[in-house]
């Protein structure tokens, strides 16, 4: 067995395929899925898996080298969240990140009822 916190197995294996700059967004569960883009649902029941369980696990298992918040989350709980999880997100408007959907490699969608509740996390390497 691996060895990682992370069990569920659609997760892991997107998770497995990101490569330096590749993106994943953690999404509240209003933000538009796209098309063509993998999407691991982890919603069960609002505010069921949250932002931050989700945030909290891809930060302890990812080397995340740039994050992106919407910029209407400046100065919300969301922003917080992020810097508390030790993230220095940079913010673009709401509509510029839903047009970046379609470029993320995952989107992982929670059960999050906070507005603005998704980030951009850009994929960094270890060395």
């Amino acid at each position: 067995m691996l060895k990682t916190d992370i069990l569920n197995a659609p997760l892991l294996a997107q998770l497995a395929t990101l490569g330096h700059t590749d993106t994943v967004i953690i999404a509240d569960y209003g933000l538009p899925l796209p098309a063509r883009t993998p999407v691991v649902d982890l919603a069960l029941v609002k505010g069921q898996l949250s932002f931050t369980a989700v945030l909290e696990v891809l930060t302890r298992n990812l080397v995340i080298e740039h994050s992106t918040l919407a910029s209407e989350a400046q100065g919300t709980e969301v922003q917080t969240w992020c810097e508390q999880a030790g993230l220095a997100p940079e913010f673009i408007s709401h509509e510029a990140l839903k047009r970046e959907i379609s470029n993320a490699k995952l989107v992982v969608r929670t059960g999050e009822a906070t507005a603005y509740a998704n980030v951009i996390l850009r994929s960094g390497v270890p060395f």
